[in-house]
């Protein structure tokens, strides 16, 4: 686990604005881009900033956290500098999202294993969960890098 904060040391990371809360998702998986479509128009609050994992500051923040910047297995949110991934990551993604969304913190009475274990089950198969479509549907949406 890197420390709070520790990309901004980094020098191949980029400057960014880490303000708020930023969901790092699969630009090219329809059914991460749904997501954060949903984010966008459930979050009134503008809590959140949304980036594609395949933007330069996207890979370089994989490459800094230690994880495949080429394989998006999972959404990153780094709040307050420090990153969260898997189920803890999306639970408090839904938490930030306000009611009735919040309620998702009852997952974590479950064992982390489990947890985790049903995040790689869904991101395994998300290509299959979203009809195999290909094309990346935040192609359409300007808004997401918004702020970057």
């Amino acid at each position: 686990m890197n420390a709070p904060y520790s990309y901004r040391g980094d020098p191949s990371v980029p400057k960014f604005a880490d303000d708020k809360p930023v969901i790092v998702f699969d630009g090219q998986c329809v059914f991460c881009s749904a997501w954060a479509r949903f984010v966008l128009a459930v979050d009134r609050k503008a809590r959140f900033r949304l980036l594609p994992a395949q933007s330069p500051l996207g890979e370089a923040l994989y490459r800094h956290l230690g994880l495949d910047p080429t394989n998006y297995e999972t959404n990153i949110l780094i709040e307050d500098g420090v990153a969260y991934y898997k189920a803890d990551g999306s639970i408090r993604m839904a938490m930030g999202l306000g009611f009735p969304w919040s309620l998702a913190v009852m997952f974590r009475a479950l064992p982390k294993a489990w947890r985790d274990g049903l995040y790689d089950l869904v991101a395994r198969n998300r290509y299959r969960l979203s009809s195999g479509a290909a094309r990346c549907a935040m192609r359409r949406d300007r808004n997401i890098a918004a702020g970057f």
